[in-house]
């Protein structure tokens, strides 16, 4: 069952091994806590929640006080009350951190959450420790042939829409749901934020990252592929890459063994 918090309440939920719920800028926010020792964060990807982490959440529980929540929009956690930028959602984890005392913590966050990391830890290197950055979003590659097809195909929908009545704005329904991705298609609400955190680079704040940074990444990821992770490892001062063989973009459970292991030492060194 979950439970409700106020914030000032908030700061014991480190006993809390089933999921609270507290307010953090208006937003009703899913947090669940459990273990004791160094504090560790957990952010989930687009799309994920609390659930997202689980496996790696029972794991870390045993040696540290672990931390992870629901993104504004996901999970169930409330929605952000506009279309929110990538410094929108790092602003909000930090007031989430000073709501759960962790001054310092340790992040590993998973795609869309090392996006927030990454402008967190380069905006206020202060409230990072160690980072660990899996399969992470947040750099703009070369856009490929494809992606200017899907453009020019939205520009056609438009077209369509704005000059040929019902005939083609039923046209421009159609394109658009066969040109818009995934994510998008199932953002709901949070489209229009979803476009603006996919279209910002962060690769101009990896060299203010001065936390120490481990880059996980999947040798098969499709959705943010190892090149990505070549360019933070050569932006990011104080990191090194680590590639698992047989993994996806959810390289943390495609190789959940090795990848724990590689995680404990890292955060033991």
């Amino acid at each position: 069952m979950d439970h409700m918090l106020s914030t000032k309440e908030a700061k014991v939920s480190k006993s809390c091994t089933e999921p609270a719920y507290f307010d953090i800028g208006g937003i009703k926010t899913r947090c669940r806590a459990s273990g004791v020792g160094e504090p560790i964060l957990l952010l989930h990807g687009w799309g994920g929640s609390i659930e997202s982490m689980e496996l790696l959440f029972a794991r870390l529980e045993r040696h540290y006080a672990v931390f992870t929540i629901d993104f504004p929009g996901h999970g169930k956690s409330g929605l952000p009350p506009r279309a929110w930028s990538v410094s929108d959602f790092s602003e909000y984890v930090l007031r989430v951190m000073d709501a759960l005392h962790l001054q310092r913590p340790h992040i590993i966050a998973h795609s869309f959450g090392g996006r927030v990391v990454i402008k967190l830890a380069a905006s206020h290197p202060e409230r990072v420790g160690k980072i660990i950055l899996v399969d992470s979003a947040g750099i703009q590659l070369p856009r490929s042939s494809k992606y200017y097809l899907r453009l020019l195909l939205a520009k056609i929908g438009k077209y369509l829409a704005k000059h040929c009545g019902r005939l083609g704005e039923f046209a421009c329904r159609r394109i658009y749901r066969a040109i818009e991705s995934k994510d998008y298609a199932s953002a709901g609400p949070l489209r229009e934020t979803f476009v603006k955190v996919v279209n910002e680079d962060l690769s101009p704040m990896l060299p203010h990252i001065k936390a120490p940074t481990l880059l996980i990444w999947g040798a098969d990821d499709k959705e943010t592929p190892v090149s990505a992770a070549k360019v933070m490892e050569r932006l990011i001062p104080n990191t090194r890459l680590i590639i698992f063989k047989n993994a996806g973009h959810f390289s943390y459970v495609d190789q959940y063994g090795k990848f724990c292991l590689v995680v404990e030492k890292f955060l033991r060194e």
